[in-house]
């Protein structure tokens, strides 16, 4: 399977521009080459949002808003499955509206076939968004909850879905080893788990114009360390994991960024992305990265770019602890 990370440093509100930046990324890319296409967490709006009012400009009706509509036609020119993550408002039939920051996936025939809410969120999410309607289900002694999306999606197999903050601990209260996330994915059996992200590094500004088209390897670590179920339980058959994050640097001193239009989105305090959208393969209690051609298959901390894997091939780079 040819799997493919797209990474951006979207500009937050400038949704045309961040969308004509990923058709220029993808430009060189022709039908048929790529199984599977993952875009970042909201990554047409951007994320670092501090309020509902800020936000609320940018949220998209389910399944059917630019982001989506984006999706459907990539997925038919490229003819690929495309998951894209977008700040979704959902409206009931009487009336009664609820947000929740999800991903969309989309055949490549140009249907819908998931839409998933994120379960565990993140303090930013938690001033615009509800909690997917299961994200706590492991935290409410219900049986018969189930949290986050796994289940067949087209040709792709057994697959679960995820966004950023759900592979860490509940609302970072909840024990350690529980990891809700990756024990959820191996008791339902998924073979390819689809993570979009905005995951945040320690790193300062000025520190991701070192080097940008090195690795955080930090945060890779700790990637790999929250799978950890997936490497004590050594399974004969691979687990494949997507992280597709995004890059670059969100907020300012002050407060608003001007955007297309003559609109403005209002910001949080500055924010640092860690990039370094990577495939992993878990296999037998190994972990491991693909060759892109010229060495490792990551991208950079803070480096805009496609990454392609095919997943047929050798992973022959070995993840451990100071390795690569």
């Amino acid at each position: 399977m040819k799997i493919a990370c797209l990474q951006l440093n979207p500009i937050l509100g400038a949704v045309q521009h961040n969308i004509d930046n990923a058709n220029a990324l993808l430009q060189n890319i022709k039908p048929g080459q790529l199984d599977l296409l993952v875009l970042p967490e909201l990554a047409f709006t951007g994320y670092n949002f501090p309020s509902l009012e800020a936000i609320k400009p940018f949220l998209e009706p389910t399944t059917a808003g630019p982001t989506a509509q984006w999706a459907v036609n990539t997925a038919r020119r490229l003819q690929c499955h495309v998951t894209v993550g977008y700040p979704e408002v959902s409206t009931s039939a009487a009336g009664q509206t609820m947000n929740y920051n999800a991903t969309v996936t989309v055949s490549p025939l140009g249907e819908v076939l998931a839409n998933y809410r994120k379960s565990f969120l993140y303090y930013t999410d938690e001033t615009w968004a509800y909690e997917g309607p299961n994200g706590s289900a492991l935290h409410s002694h219900t049986a018969t909850s189930k949290p986050f999306l796994c289940g067949q999606l087209g040709r792709l197999g057994h697959v679960g879905h995820g966004i950023c903050m759900d592979i860490n601990p509940y609302q970072f209260t909840a024990p350690w080893r529980d990891f809700e996330f990756a024990n959820t994915m191996l008791r339902e059996g998924v073979r390819l788990v689809i993570l979009s992200m905005a995951w945040l590094t320690h790193r300062l500004p000025h520190e991701l114009e070192i080097e940008p088209d090195k690795p955080d390897m930090e945060t890779v670590a700790y990637w790999r360390e929250r799978f950890g179920p997936f490497i004590e339980s050594a399974p004969r058959e691979e687990i494949i994991v997507v992280f597709a994050n995004r890059c670059g640097v969100e907020g300012n001193t002050s407060g608003t960024v001007h955007v297309e239009n003559g609109a403005e989105a209002e910001e949080g305090d500055r924010v640092c992305y860690a990039g370094s959208s990577c495939v992993m393969r878990f296999q037998g209690g190994s972990v491991r990265l693909y060759d892109r051609g010229e060495g490792v298959a990551i991208l950079g901390k803070n480096e805009q770019g496609l990454l392609v894997v095919d997943t047929l091939q050798h992973a022959k780079y070995s993840l451990q602890p100071g390795t690569i």
